[in-house]
């Protein structure tokens, strides 16, 4: 799925296509500590062959506006965006190859973005539409479900106009997933939404402070179904160079109360913008990158408490090495970084860490985006894909 500002980036192209309470102590230093020992490498001995697999291409030959894959299941499902010629396709994640593609003639001013599959196979897709004679598009939210129905079955309607899904939670195990939206006729103004979008059952807003969770901080969001909390980590001065640390903040999914704790700000400049996030549901573990320390931090979200690693052949300082994107893998307690610039090699790489912060293995060959979001993985089949080589395609792996 998307990362936000990866989002914004390509809903800026798809505009033209189609517009705080408790705090606590800053947890300790430690690089590569152990914060959960009874995890380790036993959790991933189911070992097959790690690399690369196939290139699958959209079949419009458009550029793919977001996807995700069915971890129950074989189904993914992308979309693509560039006006007469976007459709919404499915494929297969074994073969890697599309299945089926909608429309098969597509409205003028039509484009569409995956926002995620959740909880039973249902597809979330937002369908941008620009009027006649207009430039901006307006949002409209079609369901699939399930995605296997390879067609949009029903639509949602958000409990607020003119919204802009920026990111989904990460959750395909309850109907209730979190969305972090913002109010486009309402100066961005940022929202927490817990929604179940296949029923017509009511949604839940949390409205955030916008001088907090505004963009400029670049907030970067996932979701915690072990203790059914929204998680959120971002910069407060807006990625500032020397700036202050990056701040975690827990949204209690049922009240709203935010709890709030300091994260890691090691490296001669700071850490600077958070590039990424997601959470292991099933051991309240969470990892972001960050932008100017090319490091990965680990954060145990119960003890507020985190430990860092520094990517391979990067210094403190190696901005450009920085990782982006990260998936966490509940079933083998991994998490996933893509790191656009190997500071190791040619290309991109995508590195994977234990939840102590051990290096588990690198896989080399990709060709990564700057602000590259997260792959989309099948932990149950240890199998992902990822952006690339090119905006058309998605690269298929295996860890």
């Amino acid at each position: 799925m998307l990362s936000i500002r990866h989002t914004v980036q390509l809903c800026a192209i798809g505009a033209i296509l189609a517009g705080c309470s408790g705090g606590a102590s800053a947890p300790s230093l430690s690089p590569a500590a152990s914060l959960n020992p009874s995890i380790g490498r036993s959790a991933t001995s189911a070992r097959h062959s790690v690399g690369l697999g196939k290139i699958l291409s959209s079949k419009s030959g458009a550029q793919i506006f977001g996807f995700d894959v069915n971890r129950s299941g074989t189904d993914g499902l992308l979309a693509t965006g560039n006006d007469a010629t976007s459709d919404v396709e499915t494929f297969d994640q074994g073969s890697a190859s599309i299945t089926s593609s909608y429309p098969t003639k597509n409205p003028p001013g039509n484009s569409y973005k995956v926002d995620a599959i959740v909880a039973g196979d249902v597809g979330l897709v937002t369908r941008y539409v620009v009027p006649k004679g207009k430039i901006y598009a307006k949002r409209f939210y079609d369901i699939m479900k399930p995605v296997t129905a390879q067609k949009f079955t029903a639509s949602w309607k958000p409990p607020i106009k003119d919204i802009d899904i920026l990111q989904a939670g990460v959750n395909q195990t309850k109907k209730k997933n979190a969305y972090f939206a913002i109010e486009l006729k309402n100066q961005d103004q940022p929202d927490v939404i817990i929604a179940d979008v296949a029923s017509s059952k009511p949604a839940k807003v949390f409205h955030l402070d916008p001088n907090l969770f505004g963009g400029g901080n670049g907030p970067q969001f996932d979701i915690d179904t072990g203790t059914d909390q929204g998680v959120i980590a971002l910069s407060p001065d807006g990625g500032a160079v020397g700036g202050a640390a990056p701040i975690n903040v827990l949204i209690d999914l049922k009240t709203g109360k935010q709890t709030q704790f300091t994260g890691l700000n090691g490296g001669f400049y700071g850490s600077g913008y958070v590039n990424g996030l997601a959470v292991d549901s099933a051991t309240g573990m969470a990892a972001t990158t960050t932008e100017l320390n090319a490091q990965v931090e680990i954060y145990d979200l119960a003890k507020q408490t985190g430990i860092f690693a520094q990517l391979p052949c990067t210094g403190s300082s190696s901005q450009i090495n920085s990782g982006a994107g990260v998936a966490a893998d509940p079933v083998n307690h991994l998490f996933l970084v893509t790191e656009p610039y190997n500071a190791c090699g040619q290309g991109s790489a995508l590195l994977v860490y234990d939840e102590s912060a051990n290096l588990v293995e690198t896989i080399t060959g990709f060709q990564f985006a700057i602000s590259e979001p997260a792959p989309a993985i099948n932990p149950t089949t240890r199998t992902g894909f990822a952006f690339g080589p090119h905006f058309s395609q998605l690269q298929q792996f295996f860890y």
